[in-house]
């Protein structure tokens, strides 16, 4: 395990050096700078502006001035936001972030698991079609189309959940909802397939051979061997909660970072732009990570050393 361990976080690390390397170069190879606009600055100004923030330096030396301080937690300041960093835009939008992602990832897993469960239990009846029925809704439907959709009939028209801001439980409802929605859609169906396949099982006949109840043999006998496939998909279903966010944030002012990364890119605010890529690439691999180790929790024929025979 310890090797196994190292050996990911290596090459995490790796994958982090190149979403840095990459994003900085291509950022950079895009023509025009971050203080280009339609009003053309003064020679003087635009001089004073670069050597502020060091744009004149040659390109290499910006990049491995950017390497060092990103080893010291420093993602520079801003170009935007006057006299903030871009690490201040973090510790202000990052628990905003987290607060909608995490409630809309309880939403997915129970939802999602829950309707799972429901329509292969009661496979081919009315349960089932809903619950099928939905799921289709939820993976067709893009995020920023629902989120649209709640925040006029839900918030506007009918004034259920406020349809914009942030501070108060109700802001929280109809971002959640339309984050939360294409993942609960992929979980049902996954639940649902596997659940089926789970329940024909030859020790599932056994199970209730023996008498035990339906309770038991579904939540502890077929359940855990039926999510393996739901933690196959909590690689991506993580890599769409963070970027989806992004989107959702906008659409209902949400001061957390998916905005300020919206806002940056127009704006071509380079630090805000890397520090969330470096930010939301690290959050991903650490991801893929738990999941892996997840994987051996539900089944332990799996094995994490890749050794011949496991």
């Amino acid at each position: 395990m310890a090797r196994y361990l190292l050996g990911r976080i290596a090459s995490a690390l790796l994958v982090i050096w190149l979403v840095i390397t990459l994003t900085f170069f291509l950022m950079h190879a895009i023509p025009g700078g971050p203080f280009s606009s339609e009003k053309v600055l003064p020679p003087a100004i635009m001089e004073n502006i670069n050597q502020r923030y060091h744009l004149n330096d040659p390109l290499s030396n910006q990049y491995f001035d950017y390497l060092r301080n990103i080893a010291e937690f420093n993602f520079g300041p801003t170009f935007r936001y006057e006299g903030r960093s871009v690490n201040d835009l973090f510790k202000e939008g990052l628990p905003k972030t987290i607060e909608l992602g995490f409630l809309a990832t309880i939403l997915a897993l129970t939802g999602g698991t829950f309707l799972g469960i429901i329509a292969a239990l009661k496979q081919n009846k009315t349960p089932d079609y809903i619950a099928t029925f939905l799921a289709t809704i939820g993976v067709s439907v893009p995020s920023f189309v629902l989120a649209t959709f709640l925040q006029y009939f839900v918030g506007y028209k009918t004034h259920w959940f406020p349809p914009i801001g942030w501070g108060t439980a109700e802001n929280l409802v109809l971002p959640a909802l339309a984050l939360s929605a294409y993942p609960i859609a992929q979980i049902t169906r996954l639940t649902r397939s596997s659940m089926l396949d789970v329940l024909n099982q030859d020790y599932i006949r056994t199970a209730k051979a023996k008498g035990l109840s339906g309770y038991i043999i579904v939540f502890r006998h077929a359940l855990k061997n039926a999510l393996i496939p739901v933690v196959t998909f909590l690689g991506p279903f993580f890599a769409y909660i963070l970027t989806g966010n992004f989107v959702v944030e906008f659409v209902f002012n949400i001061p957390g970072i998916g905005q300020f990364f919206v806002t940056s890119i127009g704006n071509r605010d380079y630090p805000v732009i890397m520090g969330t890529t470096i930010l939301f690439a690290t959050l991903l691999v650490t991801f893929n990570l738990f999941v892996d180790i997840l994987y051996t929790v539900l089944d332990p024929r799996i094995k994490l050393t890749g050794r011949k025979g496991a």
